[in-house]
């Protein structure tokens, strides 16, 4: 059983009452997760909601060459479960691999719908919760239809930037590590062109570092150059 404090920290649940929550944390189970850990694969079934209460998260999906592909990193708080799959009850579309050593909170689905039919608010915060992730997906796809592949690699770096990132004196550093494989699979593009793009960034002081000690110089600049936020 999850705690109840892990329960009541999750702003997904903040419009129910004490003992509904209770009665949520009940049914949830706290997972410790390692590094590289598989908490599901493509094909598993969808009985599960998960949220990540401490690490990283990656959503990865399988190409046809056997490749995997890194779509969305999650953060603490993040609801995941390929949503759509779980309230239909249908398997997993992709899979979602531990970054690092961390925790999830898994609530069955069953019980996640009792809760849904018992709490009106709590149905419209998953319906917000919903959209906003449908309003993601749509930014995404008009990113990879209109924006060029500066502004796709831009995008990301500023969304890990708003959502995780540490201010340290030489400026904001990203405390998720990502490989530059990471990076060209969340924008869409290949590896060299990816790479490519961060050493000019770094020339013109956007950045430093590397994926996996990566620095922030220039917040505001690569704003400007992002019309369309990426996962």
């Amino acid at each position: 059983m999850a705690s109840q404090s892990n329960i009541d920290s999750l702003p997904l649940f903040a419009c129910l009452s004490a003992t509904d929550r209770k009665a949520l944390a009940e049914h949830a189970v706290e997972v410790p997760i390692q590094k590289g850990q598989f908490i599901f694969r493509e094909g598993d079934p969808a009985d599960w909601f998960h949220i990540v209460q401490q690490g990283n998260v990656k959503c990865v999906k399988s190409t046809p060459e056997g490749r995997e592909v890194t779509l969305k990193v999650l953060m603490p708080g993040d609801l995941f479960c390929c949503e759509a799959s779980a309230f239909s009850g249908d398997s997993h579309p992709g899979c979602a691999q531990s970054m690092g050593d961390g925790t999830v909170i898994k609530i069955h689905r069953k019980a996640m719908l009792e809760v849904i039919q018992k709490n009106p608010e709590a149905a419209v915060s998953i319906i917000n919760y919903l959209s906003l992730r449908l309003r993601e997906s749509q930014d995404n796809a008009k990113a990879f239809a209109l924006d060029r592949a500066e502004q796709r690699v831009a995008a990301i770096l500023v969304n890990l930037a708003e959502r995780s990132s540490i201010q340290e004196a030489k400026g904001l550093r990203i405390s998720v590590r990502l490989t530059h494989q990471d990076l060209a699979d969340m924008a869409g593009l290949t590896k060299e062109t990816t790479s490519r793009i961060l050493s000019r960034f770094k020339k013109e002081q956007l950045i430093a570092g590397h994926g996996k000690q990566l620095h922030i110089l220039n917040l505001p600049h690569l704003q400007e150059m992002a019309p369309h936020a990426l996962p």
